[in-house]
């Protein structure tokens, strides 16, 4: 039996159509304004972590990096920048605005005292240095040592008594 591995496009318009009837019903802060969710990339080397973090539009001043009891924090707020009036009114905004918060939860092994973070072209890269670990340690194995403190192996037949 062949089974479709792809859906037809029409379908993909339709599910889109839906998850921005979700987004827009659904993903609203306490003060009413939409929060949404940036795109983030986790990549990762024997030196490091790398987090690549999509914020269009975001001023450095408006992201917050922390990290606290391994868990890294990312946090911000893009804000609205249309204005309705004198020259013009809008017909569709598909672009979202309002505040973020992404969390992860920190493999063990890195160093959280040397994070570093910057924001370039709208991507917030956050490098995570791996700590060094203690590598085994080789234990060297002697030959055996007389314990009896040198005293003389016993003759005998073998016989006991």
């Amino acid at each position: 039996m062949l089974y479709a591995t792809t859906m037809p496009a029409p379908i993909f318009g339709l599910r889109r159509d839906i998850d921005r009837l979700f987004e827009n019903a659904y993903v609203r802060g306490q003060t009413g304004r939409s929060e949404w969710i940036p795109a983030v990339d986790i990549r990762e080397t024997d030196q490091e972590l790398t987090f690549a973090v999509e914020l269009p539009g975001i001023k450095q001043e408006d992201v917050e990096v922390t990290a606290a009891e391994g868990v890294l924090t990312i946090h911000g707020e893009k804000t609205e920048e249309r204005t309705e009036g004198e020259d013009g009114r809008y017909h569709l905004t598909e672009r979202t605005y309002g505040s973020f918060m992404r969390r992860f939860q920190l493999p063990q092994g890195v160093d959280a005292d040397k994070i570093e973070a910057n924001v370039d072209g709208g991507m917030l890269q956050v490098r995570i240095p791996k700590a060094a670990l203690p590598q085994p340690k080789k234990i060297q194995i002697t030959a055996g040592v007389n314990v009896n403190g040198g005293a003389k192996p016993a003759v005998g037949s073998g016989k006991s008594r």
